[in-house]
This record gives C-alpha cells, sequence and structure tokens, in this order.
C-alpha cells in the first residue's frame, strides 16, 4: 500500500484536499545524507487563518457526529497505522535520522494511541449532582473547539498523534502544524492516514510551517486549547500568547532528567540502562537521561564499563545500516551540542569518550568530574552526552537530583525498590521509573512535568479527557419557580 505517495502532496498542504501553500515550499531533506527527497508546502499567516476558520466551521457537525462513528474512525486509523508501518518508518528513517528501534516504537506507539483515543468516544460524559433544590443538576463535558498542535522534530509521529487522536475522539477539530524539518513523518502520514479512514474533510488540517505559522496558531481567535510540545523557551511565548487569548496551553517541554545509580544496583544492567537512556534517538529526547548521579563506591567501576560501553556503539545512516545512533537533526543542533560539551571540559570536566563527531553524527560522550555550572550538566544537552557525578549518601542524591528547574523524568536503580520510592518522593518529577530508564511512554498514561518541564501531567487516558474538553454545568426543572421579585 502507497498511501503516502509523493505526487499527492509534494509542495502541499491539507486545508480540505491538498493544494499549494501561501508560504511557499520547504526541502523534505534526509539528515543522513543531506539529500533533499521531496518539498513540503509550507504555511504562512493566511494558511492558519483559513484553516482555523474551517475547522471552526464544521466543529459543531464533528461533535454532533455519533460517538460510535468518532470511534470506528480512530479504529480504522490505527489498523491503518499497523497495515502501513514499514512504509512509515521508512520515512523516520530518512527524514528524522530515526533508528529502526525507534521507528518500530513510534508506529507502534501511534496505532495504540488510535485505539485508546477511540475509547474515549464510549467515555462517560458528564455526572448527575447532588442539589438541595427541586432539580436535576447535572455536569457535562463539552468539546473544547478548535485545537491547535504544534508538533517537535525529534519523535514526530508520537509526539504530534498523542494529541491530535484524543482530541479527535472527544469531538474536536484540530488544525496541526508539525515541524517543517519533519513535516512528512509527523505531519504527512497522520493527515493520509485519517483521510483514508474516513475523517471527514476539514476536521484534521495540515498546515506545516516555522515559527511564525506556529505563532499565527496560538493567536488564532478560532483555537481554544493550544497542544505544544518544545523548548521550555519556545513554550512561554507559547503560554504567554495563549493567556493573552484566554485560552489553554498544554505545554510538554524540556528536561535534565536524572538516573540515580544506588551502590546495590546490578552494574551490568545499570550500564545498559543508562546508555539507552542517554543515548537513544542520539538524545533527542525530553525524557533522556542528563544528569548521572552514581555512588561513590561504585562510581569507578561504573564509569569505565559506561565509557567502554559508548566507545563500542555504531553511528551512521540507520536507512543504510543497522546502528546504534542516528544523526542529529542539522548542523544547528550539532553545533550547539559540541558547544556544550567543549564548554564542559574547558570548566573542568573530563572527557573520558566521544565529543566528536562528522558531518551530523556525534559520537555518544561521556564526561566525569564536571562541576555544577558546565553546560552539560547544568542545562538540558538534548544530544547523546552523559555527564557523571557522585554522591555519598542518599540525602546527597536526593539533593543533586532536586537541585534543577525542570521535572520531567527520574530514574533511580537499586537491589531495594522500597528505598528508591522513598526516595522518589524526595525529588519532584511527573514521571518515575524505578529499576529502569527515564525514556517510557505509553498510550493509557497521563503524561507531564512540572517546574520548567510543562504544566502537568495531560496526555494520556483519563488526563485526555481533561485536556480537550470544557465542563458544563446543566440544570433543569419540572416547572419553573417563583420568585419573590
Amino acid at each position: 500500500m502507497n498511501l503516502f505517495d509523493p505526487t499527492l502532496w509534494t509542495g502541499k498542504i491539507n486545508i480540505d484536499g491538498w493544494h499549494d501553500a501561501a508560504g511557499g515550499k520547504t526541502a523534505v531533506v534526509n539528515p543522513s545524507t543531506g539529500e533533499t527527497m521531496e518539498h513540503i508546502g509550507s504555511g504562512d499567516a493566511s494558511d492558519i487563518a483559513r484553516a482555523a476558520a474551517r475547522a471552526a466551521e464544521v466543529q459543531r457537525d464533528w461533535a454532533a457526529t455519533p460517538a460510535t462513528e468518532r470511534a470506528a474512525i480512530l479504529r480504522r486509523a490505527g489498523e491503518l497505522f499497523a497495515a502501513t508501518a514499514p512504509e512509515i518508518q521508512d520515512w523516520l528513517m530518512r527524514e528524522s535520522g530515526s533508528t529502526r528501534a525507534r521507528a518500530v516504537f513510534e508506529t507502534d506507539q501511534a496505532e495504540q494511541e488510535c485505539y485508546e483515543a477511540a475509547a474515549l468516544c464510549s467515555r462517560p460524559i458528564g455526572e448527575v449532582m447532588p442539589s438541595t433544590e427541586p432539580r436535576l443538576s447535572m455536569t457535562r463535558r463539552m468539546p473544547a473547539g478548535v485545537v491547535g498542535v504544534i508538533s517537535p522534530f525529534n519523535v514526530p509521529l508520537i509526539l504530534a498523534i498523542r494529541s491530535v487522536a484524543p482530541a479527535l475522539a472527544l469531538g474536536n477539530t484540530v488544525v496541526l502544524k508539525p515541524d517543517p524539518r519533519t513535516a512528512v513523518c509527523g505531519g504527512v502520514t497522520i493527515m493520509r492516514i485519517f483521510e483514508e479512514a474516513g475523517l471527514p474533510q476539514g476536521v484534521l488540517t495540515l498546515v506545516p510551517g516555522d515559527g511564525a505559522a506556529g505563532a499565527a496558531l496560538v493567536d488564532d481567535p478560532h483555537v481554544r486549547v493550544i497542544s505544544f510540545t518544545g523548548s521550555t523557551g519556545a513554550g512561554r511565548k507559547v503560554g504567554e500568547a495563549a493567556a493573552r487569548g484566554v485560552k489553554r496551553a498544554h505545554l510538554e517541554l524540556g528536561g535534565n532528567n536524572p538516573i540515580i545509580v544506588l551502590p546495590d544496583a546490578d552494574l551490568d544492567r545499570a550500564v545498559s540502562t543508562v546508555a539507552w537512556g542517554s543515548f537513544f534517538n542520539q538524545g533527542q529526547v525530553c525524557m533522556a537521561a542528563g544528569r548521572i548521579l552514581v555512588h561513590a563506591d561504585i562510581a569507578e567501576e561504573f564509569t569505565a564499563r559506561l565509557a567502554a560501553k559508548a566507545e563500542q556503539l555504531t553511528v551512521g545512516d540507520p536507512a543504510a545500516s543497522a546502528v546504534d545512533l542516528g544523526p542529529l537533526i542539522n548542523e544547528r543542533q550539532r553545533d550547539l551540542i559540541h558547544s556544550q560539551v567543549t564548554a564542559s571540559v574547558a570548566a573542568g570536566a573530563r572527557l573520558l569518550a566521544g565529543g566528536t563527531y562528522e558531518n551530523l553524527f556525534y559520537r555518544p560522550t561521556v564526561l566525569v568530574d564536571v562541576p555544577d555550572d558546565a553546560p552539560a550538566y547544568a542545562d538540558e544537552v538534548f544530544g547523546p552526552v552523559v555527564p557523571i557525578r557522585t554522591f555519598s549518601t542518599v540525602d546527597e542524591a536526593a539533593e543533586l537530583a532536586a537541585d534543577d528547574a525542570y521535572g520531567l523524568s527520574l530514574a533511580i536503580l537499586t537491589g531495594d525498590v522500597m528505598a528508591g520510592l522513598d526516595l522518589a518522593e524526595r525529588i519532584p518529577s511527573g514521571l518515575v521509573h524505578i529499576n529502569d530508564q527515564t525514556i517510557n511512554d505509553d498510550a493509557r498514561i497521563p503524561f507531564g512535568g512540572v517546574g520548567w518541564s510543562g504544566t502537568g501531567a495531560r496526555f494520556g487516558g483519563e488526563a485526555n479527557i481533561e485536556a480537550f474538553t470544557e465542563t458544563r454545568w446543566i440544570t433543569m426543572r419540572a416547572e419553573q419557580p417563583v420568585y419573590p421579585m
């Protein structure tokens, strides 16, 4: 099945069908080779305005569509994600630099997001409330209206579909603006899947574009909810703009996530766990482990093993051969990562592995003796870089882990899971994993961070209902009351 035939969408956006964008077009580039594979339409503010207006026009009809029909479309979308997974995985590897493992994870998760969203259609939509008056008092969940989804490059399919699918299931229409660097695997694939699944035109529109297009989407008066995934800096701007429009903004932002390795942890497994949590997807994951805190008693052996592991990992084009790490998304990202590594070494950190690159292929990097203010430790790196610090007591570990403005994911490796849970209680975070690494996701769980990592759990399971609906209070009396006026 060639559902994603480029002759249909090359150079185009989708508002009631595929057509040219007012903002022109953008090259679809393979970061491994530098090859321009296709072009995608690049929407501007006028495209966003047309998409949002069309979404608002059809939203009431879509909300009135029987829940069984909405659920059937979402189930069909899940089936199509499964049927076309190899094609989507190929695009993920070529357009976003994904390894095969991440590409498989993304398509599997996209399928599950659709099935879970389909189940939302049959959830209770309200409650009967107690009342001291002779009336029926109840609440009803109503669709928020038009939802704007702004998704990033790093895990482009999951980070778009996890908002698109539940928003549609709950009766909203959606304007999707994916990152232009991954607009095919994070946009075209979703649009084509839902077109084929039978979604009415206008219910989902696709407008890839730059930051100006994103700003126009946040400002558009038809849009009532913004679902944004990206950097903390960009998220602040989105939140400020949404507040001016008195609309909700769900912000899933960055992280500088700690893994704490206690002295009773299984060292062999700990090395593998940390390597996966730090180097998966070249470290370009908001949940990636950015600070490794290791007990002093095992630090020397652990560090040596991790450095050896990093040296053994393969880096290259995932579409050409089986590799552990693919390319970074572009030169700007590579140069930022390298500057953080070199500045950290200049500040006193020791480089044990990596710290070099060829084109966009950055070697997995291990740093030790990292000062508090070294960029590789103090800031989110968003690359395959592991800064290691040591601690002597559990109290010290808790202080080090909690001494950070972010609060997304936390992992603790230990032979005593209850002690690990006690330690986790002292460290603010939205996600906690005892005896696992920091990168975990599931379509059924509420996902989100605290502090600079975002505005709390709002994706997945029941959290989607809160995210994409409004609560209406309704009362009914058998007859009008008599008032003293």
